[in-house]
């Protein structure tokens, strides 16, 4: 049997939305959110805007990240109903 898996909830993204955009390190936010620092750097590429701060970051938008997951739930359909 595996173990259970854990999704990101808007708080949480709301959370990494505010650090990553206030310029902390993936480690950090990781540390803070309570995630591993893969599952940070994955979901920074599932919430980028489109758009770049003036340093060359990409911008994290925790609304664009909860669409991304729904649209990838929806499609999992009947599996994603089963976890």
């Amino acid at each position: 049997m595996g173990r259970k898996l854990r999704y990101l909830g808007l708080s949480e993204r709301a959370e990494i939305e505010r650090l990553h955009n206030g310029g902390a390190p993936a480690a950090v936010i990781a540390e803070k959110v309570g995630y591993h620092v893969a599952t940070i750097y994955r979901e920074l590429q599932n919430g980028y805007n489109g758009t770049v701060d003036e340093y060359g970051r990409r911008v994290y938008s925790a609304e664009v990240a909860q669409r991304t997951f729904e649209r990838n739930i929806k499609s999992r359909g009947e599996r994603a109903a089963a976890n």
